[in-house]
């Protein structure tokens, strides 16, 4: 019952379905997450899916934050 509640919230404030955030969650865990071509491919797919347009230059960042391991472990720490 929680996990409706919680993807349906989602859904509601991203509108992403509850199989799409699924599907990419279990492509993040399976990823290489240190292989550059996976990380872009994975950002611009991302953005795909929040109907966002990631420019190169917010790619480049975000890519070299994971890959240097500069990503707060903490979700609190993001926002």
């Amino acid at each position: 019952m929680f996990q409706d509640a919680f993807f349906k919230r989602v859904e509601n404030k991203t509108h992403v379905d509850k199989k799409t955030i699924i599907s990419l969650a279990q492509k993040l865990q399976n990823s290489n997450m240190k292989d550059e071509k996976v990380l872009r491919e994975l950002v611009q797919e991302i953005g795909e899916i929040a109907g966002k347009d990631v420019c190169e230059e917010k790619t480049n960042k975000i890519v070299n934050a994971i890959m240097k391991d500069n990503v707060p472990k903490d979700i609190d720490k993001m926002f």
